[in-house]
């Protein structure tokens, strides 16, 4: 298990990834779709979100900061659009009234350059904190994605599991400390986590940096303690979405990485309370100590408006400095 750097005893704030963006980045990117704008214009202003993210990060005392993908659309076609072999399709809906592009392998899939580090070295040109290194993970796109290519889907998420683990060796020669490689598809397909592993095995087995996996809603205790088995250092998982439940699972079978732990509900407009937020730490400490705990939000928060983004990680910051103050 990679060590944690970070200072203090633990519970360390911090966020899954993606943050909402500004109404003028929104608008930036709907112009730049029209070609009313140019790359130029659109990374500047890309730039400028991700700016503001990290200042907000650094002004509530956030310990590992994220760039919040200011500069992405969806999580798999962000990837898949620089990967040869994948090509992007048409318009599917993920969820309620959220499209994205679906992907296709129409061939081997390659890498011809880094995708992500020289948002990483911006990002973390702005900050003293730690910011996350945040990779698709090779299951999730291969399970978003079309595969008119390779003879089995386990074939095609190792090919994208080699993909995904040169990216994340230049963040750590870049110097990433932490780094996130998401699952979210493998809440959907509990039956696969073996393949899941295997392919994120490939991923981390050269790693040395501290790696994480965010695995989205899902049902946790027919997954559980296998999911113990998938070779990260730390597991995020939500816990707010699900009053705590997966908590109960612990008793028998203790959870033995570090964890990210969901004490907002990003599905929801509603501020949970902070003393709602402490009361769940305090039922996680009972389980897990505290130098193995990161809290954080159930999910990404690209959802929500920024005000309501705001809003939660600040009470998820206030909830952990009273249980700080508390050990």
């Amino acid at each position: 298990m990679a060590e944690v750097n970070l200072p203090g005893p633990g519970l360390w704030t911090t966020s899954v990834g993606s943050f909402p963006k500004p109404d003028y980045l929104i608008a930036a990117r709907g112009r730049f779709a029209r070609k009313e704008i140019d790359r130029e214009e659109l990374t500047e202003l890309e730039k400028q979100a991700t700016r503001e993210w990290i200042e907000f990060q650094d002004s509530i005392g956030t310990d590992l900061v994220v760039d919040g993908e200011m500069y992405r659309g969806d999580m798999v076609a962000y990837f898949a659009e620089e990967l040869p072999g994948l090509e992007i399709g048409g318009l599917v809906r993920s969820y309620g009234n959220r499209y994205y592009r679906k992907p296709i392998a129409t061939g081997p899939i390659g890498r011809e350059q880094p995708i992500t580090v020289d948002w990483w070295r911006y990002a973390q040109s702005l900050t003293d904190a730690p910011v996350k290194g945040m990779l698709t993970g090779p299951y999730t796109i291969c399970d978003w994605s079309f595969n008119e290519h390779y003879a089995s889907r386990r074939d095609f998420v190792l090919d994208l599991a080699k993909v995904i683990r040169d990216e994340a060796l230049d963040l750590e020669r870049a110097g990433a400390r932490y780094i996130q490689i998401d699952e979210p598809a493998a809440s959907t397909r509990m039956d696969e986590l073996d393949l899941v592993s295997e392919a994120m095995a490939i991923v981390t087995e050269p790693l040395t940096a501290h790696t994480i996996t965010h695995i989205c809603y899902g049902d946790f205790h027919n997954a559980y303690p296998k999911m113990l088995e998938i070779p990260v250092d730390q597991i995020d998982l939500e816990f707010a979405n699900s009053e705590y439940s997966l908590l109960d699972e612990f008793s028998d079978d203790p959870f033995t990485k570090h964890i990210g732990l969901g004490i907002s509900d990003v599905h929801t407009h509603e501020l949970e309370p902070v003393e709602d937020m402490v009361e769940g730490v305090r039922r996680a400490l009972k389980h897990i100590p505290p130098e193995r705990i990161f809290v954080d939000p159930d999910c990404g928060l690209k959802t929500r408006t920024v005000d309501e983004a705001k809003e939660k990680l600040s009470n998820i910051k206030k909830a952990v400095d009273v249980v700080r103050a508390e050990l």
